[in-house]
């Protein structure tokens, strides 16, 4: 059946529910999105987290206001809620607003506050999670809707390089050793592939954290999915081929104005800077396409900052939010671990 929550004049309902706009062109026009709120994105998520999606969305009249995607699971038998989708080392999700930048700060904060308790009156009367996840793209600053209704809030951080000055100024802003590696004479080539460098990518990587002992929820298939299903350019992957084979890579995610160093940069046994070369051409490309900023995504791991920082990035912030009890935060202890 469906179900409306009415908040002091905005409603929040299932998208589906409601023909008055398409969800993507919805994500398209918020500030506060990125690749993986599309509606294929989505989806895919889901069916490889084996949860149950629900695509909220809020509207003021026939005014659309804001967008919520949740994930449902059911573990230990108990219900959670998630978004992102847990276990595929999903960045950022969570809530994104639309048409807010035109109001003033109270009717602005007023509107985010209204928003975020209708979908949150929702998760709790439709799914009654005993534990829920949220976090945020970093674009998506107030959060203290979730701080007022309880929610425990950790700060968490990334590293953002400015692609917008010349070529030359980006790299001169690199420590010395990021430019040399990236003026590394060689027998190479770094170049955009797609399905046969993402299972070469994610294979490398899955390999190293098995190596480490370490879980790693990403596969192949799951990044496979989003390159077919997503729209063209949105899911990059670069690759380095020394002597025939992939000697590593990235696979980069693309939005408007970011482009996004999502999964690979595993370690290797070639004597060339491989990573290095592979972010260089990341930037470079996306700076030929008019992206702005190459989010190296997450800054919280201290063994992965000094490479990170030897780009000359901006440290920021983004936020993850918890509700429950101590037994379901235990549970998701393995959802907590991202770079």
């Amino acid at each position: 059946m469906s179900v409306t929550i009415e908040k002091k004049g905005i409603s929040i309902g299932r998208a589906e529910d409601n023909d008055h706009h398409d969800w993507n062109d919805l994500v398209e026009r918020s500030p506060q999105t990125n690749p993986f709120h599309y509606r294929e994105a989505l989806e895919v998520q889901a069916d490889h987290a084996d949860a149950t999606l629900h695509r909220l969305v809020g509207y003021k009249g026939q005014e659309p206001v804001g967008l919520f995607p949740i994930f449902e699971t059911r573990k230990g038998g108990m219900n959670m809620a998630f978004s992102p989708a847990p276990g595929l080392w999903v960045p950022y999700l969570g809530p994104a607003l639309l048409n807010h930048r035109k109001l003033k700060r109270r009717k602005r904060e007023r509107r985010n506050k209204r928003f975020v308790e209708g979908c949150l009156d929702w998760i709790e009367r439709e799914l009654g999670p005993k534990y829920t996840q949220i976090r945020p793209d970093g674009a998506y600053r107030d959060i203290r809707p979730f701080e007022w209704n309880d929610y425990d809030i950790d700060v968490r951080h990334t590293y953002s390089v400015d692609l917008t000055p010349s070529e030359e100024d980006v790299l001169m802003s690199f420590s010395s050793d990021a430019r040399n590696n990236i003026r590394t004479d060689g027998d190479y080539r770094v170049y955009e592939g797609g399905p046969e460098e993402i299972e070469a990518i994610i294979s490398q990587v899955r390999a190293r954290h098995e190596a480490q002992d370490e879980s790693y929820g990403v596969t192949p298939a799951f990044v496979t999915d989003l390159y077919e299903r997503l729209p063209e350019g949105t899911v990059r992957p670069y690759a380095c081929e020394v002597a025939g084979e992939i000697a590593g890579g990235m696979v980069a995610l693309e939005s408007d104005d970011t482009v996004y160093r999502w999964q690979g940069g595993a370690k290797h046994d070639h004597d060339l800077p491989v990573n290095d070369l592979v972010d260089w051409e990341i930037m470079t490309d996306a700076t030929e396409r008019g992206i702005e900023r190459y989010d190296l995504v997450g800054a919280n791991e201290e063994r992965l900052c000094g490479y990170k920082a030897k780009f000359g990035p901006e440290l920021q912030s983004y936020y993850t939010m918890e509700k429950g009890t101590k037994v379901t935060n235990a549970l998701s202890s393995v959802y907590k671990k991202f770079r």
